[in-house]
């Protein structure tokens, strides 16, 4: 049977609205550049599993502001990642990528469109109208 995995994400804008993006450096989506995010640990809610995560993998502390949205995204094995993203702001921190993001960076709507980006993100973006500036 085919597990539903829970995982977190933060969708997060600094002060010129460019959007907080990481290079995956790690399968699955390895050197793909996505929101950072990742696995719920056990007992973790969703806000509180997308701030660890965006901490972890950026060196920024976070407040999550609200719900952006829930995606569904194919996992290893058949299994499937259940994805709750957060809009999120910056509350403390100094950008650094570090766990599995091989690079954290700030990026506006031509980057966005430029960067070899995980599937769906950009369409899941303009969706839930979430594209940087």
């Amino acid at each position: 049977m085919n597990r539903r995995i829970p995982c977190a994400g933060g969708i997060v804008f600094d002060d010129a609205a460019r959007l907080l993006l990481i290079r995956r450096g790690r399968p699955p989506a390895e050197r793909l550049w996505s929101v950072p995010g990742g696995k719920c640990e056990g007992g973790e809610s969703p806000a509180d599993a997308c701030a660890r995560e965006v901490a972890e993998e950026t060196g920024l502390q976070v407040d999550v502001v609200r719900v952006a949205g829930r995606v569904e995204r194919p996992a290893p094995g058949g299994d499937v990642f259940v994805i709750d993203d957060f809009v999120c702001r910056v509350v403390g921190g100094a950008l650094q990528a570090g766990d599995d993001a091989s690079e954290a960076r700030w990026v506006d709507l031509a980057d966005l469109t430029a960067l070899p980006l995980t599937p769906l993100l950009f369409e899941t973006l303009r969706s839930w109208d979430l594209l940087p500036a």
